[in-house]
């Protein structure tokens, strides 16, 4: 069994050195009692286990409790308790366990002993729950960390009980997540003087609570929410002085946003939901996320002009027909810009891929480009299809572009063209990455994935042609100095798509 490693080794080894060094070079220290010093080590023995044991998984370290009455002391005491279906239950026992039992005992064995860090995580766990009674005991004033995430099952029934951060209780939680439940803050639940950070997820909550709750919130510095589809209007109040980060998903009744607070600078959103910010957010604002129909054109024609210091900039679009306009506004400080073009069936084919241009046009700070055009039915005109050649365009020196991944590419001969001008004209490329497909594939950064995504043959015909036309266009104009990076589709995952 893993207790730290070298980590708890030198806390062990450094802990004591230091000790042992104050004791012998101080002459008042040379004369204390020889059964005080014991006693100080002893302390220290503790504390160095008590370290230990904290740093262990939690299943490991409940383990460790039973086998010595000091390991059983240190679980009582340990300071972050992260409750799930993985740590809660075997997989051959997970029928009969009684979950509800277990919880209960953990939570009332950890009861006013410094508790820091609780996550209730019932998702997948099929219980009767006392989780009133649970965050009565265990929600007191030495908790930072509070997520109470319940199985779906239970989400139209649980109201999240606000009296547990009532009297002091929440006052030092600085991070709240809640899961399918309802939460229905009042003025009456008082401030939470610490709290930063607030994640609902899929949870039963207004437009008008929300702002009661954040407007008692001083410190907030980020709001997480996601299918929160009781909200209407989300205001954020002009005293959150410190609130920068903002990300809304999934909420299907939204409608507006109004935010007051002078220092957001992060916003991320989808649907057709109306900004209403203060001039002086807009100017601070440096990441910018949307989803919806036909933003890449909106982006292009008044991003530049209402929020002008963008440095980070994500645009996904499943429905643009109009090309991208050629504007002289600019983004000046804009280093990362993604853009997402895609369409579960087809795609508009007048939709001219060259017009992207555009954006690397009016973006001379550019460092690095994703570009998403994923399409399970490619209607474009492919390069194989057009005896014309490619379209020539003003070469235009892209100094600061150094990444560039396209996802889904295609043989669409637009492109092609575009791809063409980013070899020709970015001077400092040093990476391009040309994905024939989309989705995950079982080579990518994510070990867990152990199969691609599946394919149809169209796709799959597609991205030979695409890979066909990589080593037609591209191959000779690449400079050496440039990695080109081709994916293919698997050999292994899509070779019966391929047959």
């Amino acid at each position: 069994m893993a207790l730290g490693g070298s980590h708890a080794s030198g806390v062990v080894g450094g802990s004591i050195a230091s000790s042992v060094h104050k004791r012998k070079g101080s002459p008042c220290q040379q004369d204390v009692d020889d059964g005080d010093s014991q006693a100080r080590i002893a302390d220290l023995l503790e504390d160095i286990w008590h370290h230990i044991h904290s740093l262990m998984p939690l299943r490991d370290a409940a383990c460790a409790a039973c086998l010595s009455r000091a390991f059983l002391c240190s679980w009582r005491c340990h300071p972050n308790l992260t409750l799930n279906r993985d740590v809660l239950l075997s997989e051959e026992h997970a029928d009969v366990v009684n979950v509800s039992h277990i919880i209960d005992r953990i939570l009332r064995n950890h009861s006013g002993t410094g508790l820091k860090i609780l996550k209730l995580q019932l998702y997948g766990i099929a219980n009767d729950y006392c989780l009133d009674s649970w965050l009565q005991v265990a929600v007191t004033p030495t908790v930072e960390e509070l997520t109470v995430v319940l199985c779906n099952m239970f989400k139209k029934k649980y109201k999240f009980p606000c009296s547990v951060l009532s009297n002091g209780n929440g006052s030092s939680i600085r991070h709240l997540q809640l899961g399918l439940c309802a939460f229905r803050p009042t003025a009456e639940l008082g401030p939470l003087r610490n709290l930063t950070g607030l994640i609902l997820r899929s949870v039963r909550v207004t437009g008008d609570e929300l702002e009661c709750f954040l407007s008692n919130s001083l410190a907030l510095e980020k709001l997480d929410l996601s299918s929160c589809n009781e909200i209407i209007c989300l205001k954020i109040p002009r005293v959150l002085q410190k609130f920068r980060c903002l990300r809304l998903l999934g909420c299907e009744r939204l409608r507006e946003i109004e935010s007051k607070a002078p220092n957001l600078s992060s916003l991320r959103f989808d649907g057709n939901v109306k900004l209403s910010l203060l001039g002086e957010t807009l100017l601070q604002m440096k990441r910018l996320s949307i989803l919806r129909q036909k933003v890449v054109y909106y982006a292009r024609a008044e991003l530049p002009s209402i929020m002008p210091n963008l440095e980070t900039l994500e645009i996904r679009s499943n429905i643009e027909v109009v090309n991208t306009p050629l504007l002289p506004t600019k983004f000046l400080y804009l280093k990362h810009l993604s853009i997402s073009i895609t369409s579960g069936g087809s795609f508009s084919p007048s939709y001219d891929y060259v017009s992207l241009v555009s954006f690397l046009d009016g973006s001379p700070s550019l460092e690095t480009l994703v570009l998403n055009v994923s399409q399970q039915i490619m209607e474009h005109k492919s390069v194989f299809g057009d005896s014309s050649g490619l379209r020539q365009m003003p070469e235009q020196r892209h100094c600061y572009l150094r990444s560039v991944k396209m996802t889904g590419f295609s043989s669409a001969k637009s492109l092609v063209e575009l791809t063409c001008y980013i070899v020709k004209n970015a001077v400092s490329l040093e990476c391009l990455v040309l994905d024939t497909l989309y989705g995950f594939r079982c080579s990518g950064e994510d070990s867990r994935i152990t199969r691609c995504d599946s394919m149809s043959k169209s796709v799959l015909k597609e991205a030979t042609r695409a890979v066909t036309s990589i080593r037609v266009y591209f191959e000779d104009i690449i400079p050496n100095t440039v990695k080109l990076t081709v994916l293919e589709p698997c050999t292994r995952c899509h070779a019966v798509g391929r047959r």
